[in-house]
């Protein structure tokens, strides 16, 4: 039996004090670190496998997506859209994949900061951007390891659409929908949800667990 999540716990209570001014100072001064060749790798057979499938069709972006359920999830559910799936580690990308992969996804290992930037850097918009139960890293001194406290942050500006993010942490999600609206995006919700077909792996778990779940939805257009 799969044992259960453990609840966070974290000594801050609400949204980071310094979160405006830190995305601030990442707005006023982009991020310049050396992008890596195994990423610029990865970009190239991403962009590849959606050239050969259609060079048109609307990119949705699954940001750190773990063993891919969530990629597979969305390829399904936009056959019209062409879902990148895109994480760290080649172990979890490798587990339990059918065989060929849909026609219209492609799972490709890579770190995202430099993949954001590299989309970014292409010109690139994404109709949909979701980013599903990322590391919420809960320390009060975390806020700079957290996506929206990153100094990679703007360039979710850049690649537009409408952003999803969960999470089982509240506070995560409310200092997400903050720096969103930072960033200028429209229409941000933030909240709690409910579901009885969890998307991923720890969606799974934290609803076995009896985890509350967190999402906030923003649209940059």
């Amino acid at each position: 039996m799969e044992a259960a999540s453990r609840v966070i716990v974290s000594a801050q209570e609400g949204p980071h004090r310094d979160l405006a001014a830190l995305v601030g100072r990442h707005l006023a001064h982009p991020f310049r670190k050396p992008l890596l060749d195994y990423n610029r790798a990865a970009f190239t057979v991403a962009m590849a496998a959606r050239e050969g499938w259609n060079p048109a069709a609307p990119l949705i972006l699954d940001a750190g997506c773990g063993v891919g359920w969530s990629t597979l999830r969305l390829a399904a559910a936009h056959p019209g859209h062409f879902v990148i799936g895109v994480d760290q580690s080649l172990d979890r990308l490798q587990r339990g994949k059918p065989q060929p992969l849909p026609a219209n996804a492609v799972l490709v290992r890579a770190d995202l900061v430099d993949f954001w930037r590299l989309l970014a850097g292409a010109g690139i918009r994404l109709a949909r951007h979701c980013v599903l139960y990322p590391n919420p890293w809960p320390k009060i001194g975390h806020l700079a390891r957290r996506w929206h406290g990153h100094a990679v942050f703007p360039a979710w500006r850049e690649l537009g659409g409408v952003v999803e993010v969960r999470s089982n942490w509240r506070t995560y999600i409310d200092e997400m929908a903050l720096a969103l609206g930072l960033l200028g995006a429209r229409s941000v919700e933030a909240g709690r949800f409910t579901t009885d077909d969890p998307m991923t792996p720890f969606e799974k778990k934290y609803l076995a667990s009896g985890h509350a779940l967190w999402r906030c939805t923003a649209d940059f257009g």
